[in-house]
Formats: C-alpha cells, structure tokens, sequence
C-alpha cells in the first residue's frame, strides 16, 4: 500500500460526507494536475451508485467561489487537490493539513492563500481539511502539462477512487 494511501485511509477515517475541491490552471503547464485528477475522479464516481456521500467540486484558479456550494453539500471532510511546489521530486506528492501552512502561505499559483479559504470552510462547516500537493515539473504560462504531472494527476485520482469507496454516508443523507 503506498504512503498517499496509508495516509488519507488515517486521515479520512470516519468520514461520512466528503467533498473533493480540484484545483489549478489549464493555462500553466503543471498546474493543471490538480482539476485533472478532480475530473478524473469525477468522472469515475458518476458510474457509481454512491449518492450522498462523495462530491466532486471543480475549483480550478478560484476555488473560494465555491464556498457557497461546498457549505450547502455540509461535507465531514474537504479534500484539496492542487500543484504545490514543495521542493520535492516533480511527480512526487505530499499531504498536508490546515495546521501545515503559514497565515499568508499561498503555495499555489492562484490568489487566495490557501489557508483562508480552509479556515473559512473549516469554520463555517466544521469539517476536516486534508490538502493533497502535486509537486510541478513547470508552471510557465502557456505550456503544456508534463508527462510526470499527468501521472501523479492520475495516481492520485486512482488512489482517491480506492480509498473513497470505504465512506459510508449517513443513513438520512442517501
């Protein structure tokens, strides 16, 4: 079993709604990993008989316009997807939590600093807030997603598909 796998299995532990915010860029080469891995996962979830208890949100470069809708859905937990460059191996991923970025941090390329928009959410809904990092190869305007970005885009999309299908929604939320 992998490290990503271990590690969001722990951290979605008792889970009963979650809501998956996929966010990025399709204009800046790497940055659009983590709308590919929400689509993805998406994509595979509508062939699923699972009402209820997993939603798909598409933030892409302004996921704070999706408060509203996020805080509607009530999830247990949020889970962020986004390219954030960590200093690691392109390719590599990385899980954080809310606790792990600074006030200011905006470790993406979009506007809002990361942090405000999971202590909003996380306040107003009470839910857990796991951020799932894909480390870029480049994030320069105008080229195109790297081969590596796209398979941990997709690693990451398998892994959510195999960990998610062991929440179970309340019984009044089907």
């Amino acid at each position: 079993m992998t490290t990503l796998k271990k590690l969001l299995l722990n951290r979605l532990s008792g889970a009963t709604r979650i809501a998956v915010l996929g966010i990025g860029s399709d204009l800046r080469a790497d940055d659009a990993a983590g709308i590919i891995a929400a689509a993805q996962l998406k994509k595979t979830l509508a062939s699923r008989e699972r009402p209820g208890a997993i939603k798909v949100f598409m933030g892409e470069t302004a996921p704070e316009n999706l408060t509203g809708e996020i805080k509607r859905y009530n999830p247990s937990h949020l889970v962020m997807i986004d390219t954030i460059n960590f200093g690691r191996r392109a390719g590599s991923t990385f899980v954080f939590s809310a606790d792990d970025l600074g006030a200011g941090d905006s470790f993406s390329t979009h506007k809002m600093p990361a942090k405000v928009l999971i202590d909003y959410l996380v306040k107003s809904v009470g839910c857990a807030a796991i951020i799932i990092g894909i480390q870029p190869k480049s994030l320069e305007f105008g080229k195109p997603l790297s081969r590596i970005a796209e398979r941990a885009a997709e690693r990451v999309a398998k892994i959510l598909k195999d960990v998610l299908p062991s929440i179970k929604p309340k019984k009044n939320e089907v």
